[in-house]
């Protein structure tokens, strides 16, 4: 059986950066109608594309079965589930790889597990360093 990739994803792409601010400027454009049209359902139109851009900026997770989005604050992670747990990396105590298992522990003592026995091992060598590198970082700007 062939193993599963997880996708990743910086959160630090320039064009969708690009297409979020696209929509919300088609928003405010159609909203206020900034400009006069001679059909004036066009307003509406660039309203309507605004809001369809940011459907799809939103629905991203939902387009891989395996998916990790971070930022220097916190990841959304999604394994082998359509629910997403949230970490932020500033209450992680402890994370730990043992077996395919991820088990991350917080610092009010909640643990976080996830079986990674269906992903690749290298993809789930570089979730297990995405998180300890971040936490590291946190804790560190933190002191």
């Amino acid at each position: 059986m062939e193993k599963k990739k997880i996708h990743f994803d910086h959160m630090k792409s320039w064009i969708w950066i690009f297409i979020l601010f696209l929509s919300l400027i088609f928003i405010l454009v159609g909203f206020f109608e900034l400009f006069e049209f001679e059909n004036p359902k066009l307003n509406k139109r660039i309203s309507a594309i605004g809001f369809f851009l940011q459907v799809v900026y939103f629905s991203k997770m939902f387009w891989y079965k395996n998916y990790v989005q971070w930022n220097k604050k916190g990841a959304v992670v999604r394994i082998n589930s359509w629910i997403s747990k949230s970490l932020n990396f500033d209450q992680i105590n402890k994370t730990e790889l043992i077996q395919n298992t991820l088990i991350i522990t917080k610092k009010n003592g909640d643990t976080v597990t996830f079986d990674l026995n269906e992903i690749r091992e290298a993809d789930s060598q570089k979730l297990n360093e995405i998180i300890v590198k971040n936490t590291i970082a946190n804790n560190v700007l933190r002191s």
